[in-house]
């Protein structure tokens, strides 16, 4: 189970974090521990994170309910976004028209480079499963899309963008990886009002 980590200020500022070391803003460890509790009911048997912190705190989350320890992992860093990160997606817009058209930031990690690290952590993980049956990994969402993508054979950039705290499952058997869910979340659904 691939967990994109709860809401930074950054986030919601819309500011590009990268590898920044931002800590998940209230909002965010509110939805780390809603989406543990959830998580948690699948009795996960392993739980591994990037080791930027706001992956850490969400991971944490489900660590303190399960009693699980947390193996961090550097291959699961978000994207390094070099030049753009600290900048509001709007200044990049901006100064790297062309660059942000391509998602290429200067001085950063391509979609190549991201994808293959990525996707091999997963592969690493898998090989190390042994009698484990549900690793927990948390991570970023530019991170975790592209290992996606890579480890299916898709194309970058197919799959929608990850929302804050939600989950996706990558399956393994007979040879083949298949995505099972995407982009699940642990908000609740809105109430849909009656039409009268």
């Amino acid at each position: 189970m691939l967990w994109r980590h709860g809401q930074t200020t950054w986030n919601l500022e819309q500011r590009y974090q990268g590898q920044t070391d931002i800590p998940l803003d209230e909002t965010g460890m509110a939805q780390a521990e809603y989406a543990a509790k959830r998580l948690a009911t699948l009795r996960p048997d392993a739980i591994i994170s990037s080791d930027l912190i706001r992956a850490q705190q969400t991971a944490g989350a489900l660590a303190r309910l399960t009693g699980l320890p947390v193996t961090l992992n550097k291959e699961l860093r978000e994207r390094s976004g070099g030049g753009w990160e600290g900048l509001l997606d709007s200044e990049i817009r901006q100064r790297f028209p062309a660059e942000r058209t391509s998602w290429n930031p200067p001085g950063g990690e391509t979609d190549a480079v991201v994808a293959d690290r990525v996707s091999a952590a997963f592969t690493n993980i898998l090989d190390d499963m042994g009698d484990v049956h549900l690793y927990v990994v948390a991570s970023h969402g530019g991170a975790l899309r592209l290992g996606m993508e890579r480890i299916l054979g898709l194309p970058p950039r197919i799959l929608g963008p990850l929302v804050n705290c939600s989950w996706s499952v990558l399956g393994f058997s007979d040879q083949h990886w298949r995505l099972m869910e995407y982009n699940s979340t642990s908000v609740p659904e809105p109430v849909l009002g009656d039409d009268r």
